[in-house]
């Protein structure tokens, strides 16, 4: 009788099974070297990402990040400080001719190739070429969102955000260029006293009328940053821009009191017809000229 051979099963596989399609058109080619980063959060890693696969000249500020995504802005914000502390990207505020301050996005697929920056955006990466979408045939046919409850709540559609509310704040009542320009440069420097702080350029804009009217009443710089910066509530902060407008309007200070110039000349006096000469000379109030009450005060030399 012969001996059974009997072979052990082979083990199955725990990791991951790639099954791969060659891309023909839209796809971006990202670097393991951000896919794998040992230091990144998964969160900044597929910020990266989608950053990378955007054509030139997109928006990716932190609002308009939040309105793509279902993370928190302070999230977001975190992210992008990750990408920028490792060299993914880099922020630079830029003052225009105009005097409005905008911000410089600059992304990064090789964080170690030091290029020379040029003027124009998106020169320090490649340009990609968008193409229409094309239809590309499943590997399987999808299984019914019925029997994944997980993924079905997944892939839902993310609520509309709603807009946020405009900011209100106080109005000086003579709104010079210099207290104008000095209360955009105190704005855009508030994220030195406070990372929290970095406002977009939209913010600026429309907080710097209230800071204007805090220094037409004789509110110093250092006074008024003290005023923005002070007891801020140590959790995040999901609207920064709000706080600051609010304290500009709880906190506003009272005008100065009205103090006249000391170099204005004193009004003259009205003039008035003589009613003895009828010839005009300046007094308070009507009545006779000098000459004419000199001779009153004589009359005998009158009657002469």
């Amino acid at each position: 009788m012969d001996t059974q051979q009997i072979s052990a099963p082979a083990r199955a596989s725990s990791g991951v099974v790639h099954d791969n399609s060659r891309h023909t058109s839209r796809f971006t080619v990202v670097g393991n070297h951000l896919t794998q980063h040992r230091e990144l959060s998964l969160t900044a890693i597929g910020l990266a990402a989608h950053i990378q696969s955007l054509p030139a000249g997109v928006r990716i500020g932190i609002k308009d990040l939040a309105c793509r995504f279902p993370e928190s802005e302070a999230r977001i914000a975190a992210a992008l400080r990750e990408l920028e502390a490792h060299g993914y990207l880099r922020r630079t505020r830029t003052r225009l001719a105009n005097g409005r301050i905008v911000t410089r996005t600059v992304s990064c697929n090789q964080p170690s190739d030091q290029r020379r920056t040029d003027a124009s955006p998106g020169r320090d990466c490649p340009q990609r070429t968008v193409r229409p979408p094309v239809p590309v045939r499943p590997c399987s046919e999808p299984e019914a969102d019925d029997a994944h409850p997980a993924r079905s709540r997944t892939h839902a559609k993310p609520a509309p955000r709603r807009e946020p509310a405009p900011l209100l704040v106080p109005k000086p009542a003579f709104p010079a260029a210099s207290l104008l320009r000095t209360a955009t440069d105190l704005l855009a420097g508030l994220h030195h006293q406070d990372p929290r702080l970095l406002l977009s350029a939209q913010d600026v804009d429309a907080l710097a009328p209230g800071v204007a009217a805090w220094l037409e009443r004789e509110a110093g710089p250092d006074a008024v940053q003290h005023a923005l910066t002070s007891e801020l509530p140590p959790e995040g902060m999901r609207r920064p821009a709000g706080l600051l407008a609010h304290r500009l309007t709880a906190r506003l200070p009272p005008p100065p009191p009205f103090r006249p110039p000391a170099d204005v000349p004193p009004r003259p006096l009205p003039l008035q017809n003589c009613e003895g000469c009828d010839r005009a000379f300046r007094a308070a109030e009507p009545g006779e000229c000098s000459d004419c009450r000199t001779d009153n005060s004589h009359p005998t030399a009158r009657q002469l």
